[in-house]
């Protein structure tokens, strides 16, 4: 066996990454990732350096540009980048901020109260990225330009990225600013794909989006997006004077009518860390001030959504901020339900955070100086000391809501609806652990009047929601019991248009259907524990089949919903008329309407075909022997189904407050309105 020499490891082994070749070299670091998240990060770390100018009142106007070429602008008419030399460096103010990492006016100096562009690497890493970043600042009169590839400053023979390039001298001044214009700063750039995944690229709703909060977080400055990707250059502008309070307007979902009014918190607080002085010396418990502007309401819905921000920078992920706003509203309001008179039973549990958060949509935004994040994305704020002054403040503002006379009844409201949220909650908990997947042969305890099937597999089995007994007794007949389950229900169901869930669920009909499905309701549906492939709902054809129909797709849109976006619900649809010729071939032909029945009648004698009159209608889907509701309704090789979908979700439920909603008026007046749509020849009457 040969010796294999020793491989030594010294000094000379070892690579030290200068300047900007640490973000080429490992790109996720600092932008998070390299596929289309982090192309869109780098339209934020500029779009917030712009921002920044905005919040310190020094910008009234932010424009981003996507060029058909592919490359983005960001424009603004803050103060623009410093231009003089730097006296440490001997660059110009523009050249230390673009090509240096952690360089900026964020670090302590007098530049920026707080801002989002916190770790100094931002527009740094941009350039880094980049075939070709151009920047343009206007200030103190002059006009100044600099162009780099890959950070390098130079110049470049030509327009776009593939333009010869040189290396070349640093800021130069190009002309002079015109009477009455404002200084600011324009920065253009053209990312460079090898630095990404294949087919990365930028989503521009992500921009939409990020423009909108940024504009409701900056009530006063106006936000511009022009896209010229497409055919046509589209603009669209974001300026909300109002800020957080048209933020939650927005966030609410469709159709969630408010239970309260906004209530709308802001304040200062102070918190103490340990921070570096101007000098770069550590010191320990330093004070920090922090502005807080929080906004939240509650809906009659389920639905949840907090948005957290820091400096205008969203926090997709929370972060400490979030945790003391949501602790304050736990302790306060479950505090305020326990000393409520009767509210809650002796010995029930108070609410839960999960009970309190129900329905709600709020906004919380925190400006603090140098606030640390988990990572560069700044998904989630670690600040620890802003926790406390969250929670200090939102308890002080929740109490005296609580209190105040003109608020009181308000309060109430909520507070029952936070109690009810609890009691549905240990409901559904129960009703679950009692409505795992299990058929009627494995023992699980059902409603006695489903028709279970044998197949255990939940993506061949179907539910059949069938209306009252003597259709049951039929579809019995016709049905595969192999994959085939039936569950009769009573009439007509409760409108929970009108009703809350603890309603629905004590509404024997309602609380069935639930239990059989076993994957629960509200904001504790879960898709995944279903136990049949489809439900379909099985009404007669008739105007009593309809309203069935319509108020068990109501139920599944208010409270399963991820259902109907599955595509899973269907309405079956059984035939109104049999249509039999004579002779020894007689045929048979469904019908599903009065027009569509003459329309085959009028063919067929065209035909030469002797028609079986009177032409009998199926009043009801008892009357259908099995043969034929298996063929028409059940069959699924031969059967007509109609899948229900919610392709508008905000039509939808418009829709389905004004038939099924509490008001009557709208209802009337629609109904009034609608009338000559009527064909009076074809009412069933």
């Amino acid at each position: 066996m040969t010796a294999q020499p020793e491989t030594l490891y010294g000094a000379d082994d070892l690579t030290h990454l200068e300047g900007l070749d640490a973000v080429r070299k490992r790109p996720g670091m600092y932008i998070g990732s390299t596929d289309s998240r982090g192309v869109g990060h780098l339209v934020n770390e500029i779009l917030d350096n712009s921002t920044d100018e905005g919040v310190g009142g020094h910008a009234a106007k932010i424009d981003v540009i996507l060029h058909a070429d592919g490359s983005v602008q960001v424009d603004d008419d803050g103060r623009g980048i410093p231009t003089d030399v730097h006296a440490k460096s001997g660059i110009s103010g523009v050249e230390l901020v673009l090509t240096r990492l952690h360089a900026g006016g964020k670090f302590g100096g007098s530049g920026y109260k707080t801002s989002g562009g916190l770790h100094g690497v931002g527009a740094s890493a941009v350039n880094a990225l980049s075939r070709r970043f151009d920047v343009t600042v206007r200030r103190g009169g002059k006009v100044h330009a600099m162009s780099f590839r890959h950070g390098v400053p130079g110049i470049f023979d030509g327009d776009g990225p593939d333009a010869p390039f040189t290396p070349g001298p640093g800021l130069e001044i190009v002309g002079a600013m015109k009477r009455g214009q404002r200084t600011g700063t324009s920065i253009r750039w053209w990312h460079d794909p090898r630095y990404f995944e294949t087919g990365a690229a930028l989503d521009v709703e992500a921009v939409r989006l990020k423009l909108r909060n940024t504009a409701f977080l900056v009530p006063g400055v106006a936000y511009r997006l022009r896209d010229e990707t497409g055919e046509e250059a589209v603009e669209e502008s974001f300026h909300f004077p109002n800020g957080l309070t048209d933020m939650v307007e927005y966030l609410a979902p469709a159709g969630d009518r408010p239970v309260s009014g906004t209530l709308l918190v802001t304040g200062e607080g102070t918190y103490r860390e340990n921070a570096a002085d101007a000098n770069g010396v550590m010191q320990s418990n330093v004070q920090r001030r922090a502005e807080v502007e929080v906004a939240f309401r509650w809906g009659t819905g389920y639905e949840r959504t907090v948005e957290c921000f820091t400096n205008t920078i969203r926090n997709a992920h929370g972060g400490t901020h979030r945790k003391g706003f949501e602790r304050a509203l736990a302790r306060t309001l479950a505090e305020a339900a326990r000393n409520a008179r009767g509210l809650l039973k002796p010995k029930e549990d108070a609410p839960t955070l999960d009970d309190v958060l129900e329905g709600m949509t709020a906004v919380v935004h925190v400006r603090i100086p140098e606030p640390q994040f988990t990572s560069q994305t700044k998904d989630e704020l670690s600040t620890a000391g802003i926790t406390k002054v969250l929670q200090g403040l939102v308890e002080q503002h929740l109490k005296a809501w609580l209190e105040d006379r003109r608020t009181k009844a308000e309060a109430r409201t909520v507070l029952q609806k936070i109690v009810d949220a609890a009691r549905v909650r240990l409901t559904q908990k129960q009703q679950k652990d009692a409505a795992r997947r299990k058929t009627a042969l494995e023992g699980a305890s059902m409603p006695a009047k489903l028709v279970d099937c044998r197949a255990t597999g939940v993506d061949r089995s179907e539910l059949f929601i069938v209306e009252g007994d003597s259709a049951l007794g039929t579809s019995r007949m016709a049905r595969s019991s192999e994959y085939q389950a039936l569950l009769p229900i009573r009439g007509k169901i409760l409108n929970v248009q009108k009703a809350n869930l603890q309603q629905v669920l004590d509404n024997a009909e309602c609380a069935a259907i639930v239990q059989v499905l076993g994957a629960g309701s509200g904001r504790t549906f879960d898709l995944s524990a279903l136990r049949y492939g489809r439900v379909l709902i099985m009404a007669d054809a008739d105007v009593d089949g309809a309203h069935i129909r319509t108020l068990l797709i109501t139920l599944f849109a208010r409270y399963m919903r991820p259902l109907i976006e599955a595509g899973r619900l269907y309405a079956a649809m059984p035939p109104l008329h049999k249509i039999t010729t004579r002779g020894r071939n007689p045929q048979t032909v469904y019908t599903y309407t009065q027009a569509e029945m003459e329309a085959t009648v009028r063919k067929l004698e065209k035909a030469g075909k002797q028609i079986v009159t009177p032409i009998p209608r199926f009043k009801g889907l008892g009357e259908m022997d099995a043969d034929e509701l298996w063929e028409t309704t059940m069959n699924p090789a031969t059967r007509a189904v109609r899948r229900i979908t919610l392709d508008d979700v905000e039509a939808a439920e418009r829709i389905l407050e004004l038939l099924m909603g509490e008001k009557v008026e709208p209802r009337r007046n629609w109904l009034i309105d609608s009338a000559d749509r009527v064909d009076r020849d074809a009412i069933d009457a």
